[in-house]
């Protein structure tokens, strides 16, 4: 057998490289395909589980790799029924994900990075900056760890990649995460029901557009214009707007796929009826809808949320326009696990799970 410097996480490894590393010490190629199903379709979390592999093949196995497990370290639980799970990773960082009940879907909103580096100045999750990526095992296994919690439940139907941090800055572990997700022997989530969003990084997104990628794309964009969308998004100075939206433009998509514009609407700064008509202007061309998401109030964030009125004239003029444009109240708010609220971080003090009522210590999300 071949000796390894140290023991693999199997979810670590993609399909092609499971394959790969089975044969390096001269496993059968059917035995991959056994495995990822064990640990994707059935959640096994030891070796012993897997009863179709061989006492001696699961010995063999079990000395040069592992299989890593998150447990919640605490749950909170909403009135409107999200459901927002902090998961402590081995390093002692610590991550949220947010579990969001709709009337024919039940969404899980996972996590890519601990913390986040871009500090859009409506998000509290980049306030106490960044600090890693996560591997492509921990962001699987915060679906892996909410699906075992929710059995005998209604099973997840939707995946997006709007919690802690941009899913594109991690792009390596984002994509071979992704892909499990939507494997047939893996998670199998169809590729409609995956949705990535990315405040826009251009190297990344141009790299994107020749991928055959396994999810939707949502761009986080906030302003109709380079100068507020700079105020809002410091990462608009390397990136500007017009290249964004450039890129969008020419980007692959399949029939009848469109890309998902997230606008946060802040008070007195882009939710007036001019920035409705040139954010009209600036989409023509692009298969696109809009989701426009009333801010969410922290003390932490210098801005407030729009009325009721604005914002539904804001909505009328782009819909007004042709553009598909849809008003997204964030869920969970009173445990804060609502738009741009996560961050992951909680006072100490006994790593028990336990589930709560309304407690608010902690803050959570990135786009619903």
């Amino acid at each position: 057998m071949k000796s390894f410097p140290q023991k693999v996480d199997l979810k670590n490894l993609s399909p092609s490289e499971l394959l790969e590393f089975l044969g390096s010490f001269g496993k059968e190629r059917y035995r991959s395909v056994q495995i990822l199903r064990w640990l994707y379709q059935q959640g096994a979390e030891s070796f012993d589980e897997m009863t179709n592999l061989s006492k001696r093949l699961r010995q063999e196995i079990s000395q040069v790799s592992f299989i890593s497990v998150l447990r919640p370290l605490c749950i909170e639980r909403a009135t409107d029924g999200t459901r927002k799970f902090l998961f402590q990773l081995e390093d002692g960082n610590r991550i949220e994900s947010v579990l969001i009940p709709d009337k024919t879907r039940l969404t899980l909103c996972v996590s890519t990075q601990v913390g986040c580096a871009l500090g859009c100045r409506f998000c509290l999750t980049g306030k106490a900056g960044w600090r890693r990526d996560l591997k492509a095992s921990e962001i699987l296994n915060q679906i892996l760890a909410v699906r075992k919690m929710l059995q005998g439940e209604k099973a997840i139907t939707n995946i997006v990649l709007m919690g802690m941090g941009e899913p594109l800055a991690n792009y390596t572990n984002t994509l071979k995460a992704t892909a499990l997700m939507a494997h047939p022997d893996a998670l199998k989530f169809s590729s409609r029901r995956i949705t990535l969003s990315t405040v826009g990084l251009l190297p990344e997104l141009e790299a994107l557009s020749k991928e055959r990628t396994p999810f939707r794309l949502a761009i986080s964009l906030n302003a109709p214009d380079e100068e507020t969308r700079t105020y809002l998004m410091p990462i608009n100075r390397r990136y500007p707007l017009h290249k964004l939206l450039a890129l969008c433009r020419k980007f692959p998509l399949q029939r009848r796929i469109r890309i998902t514009f997230e606008y946060v609407m802040l008070e007195g700064v882009n939710d007036s009826s001019s920035h409705a008509k040139r954010l009209l202007r600036i989409l023509a061309g692009i298969p696109s809808k809009v989701n426009l998401i009333p801010l969410n109030e922290a003390p932490e964030i210098p801005f407030k949320k729009p009325s009721e009125e604005r914002v539904r004239r804001f909505q009328e003029i782009l819909m007004e326009g042709g553009l598909t444009a849809i008003v997204r109240n964030s869920k969970g708010r009173e445990i804060s696990a609502a738009c741009g609220q996560l961050r992951g971080i909680r006072s100490e003090g006994g790593t028990e799970p336990f589930e709560a009522g309304h407690d608010t210590s902690s803050t959570a999300s990135g786009n619903d």
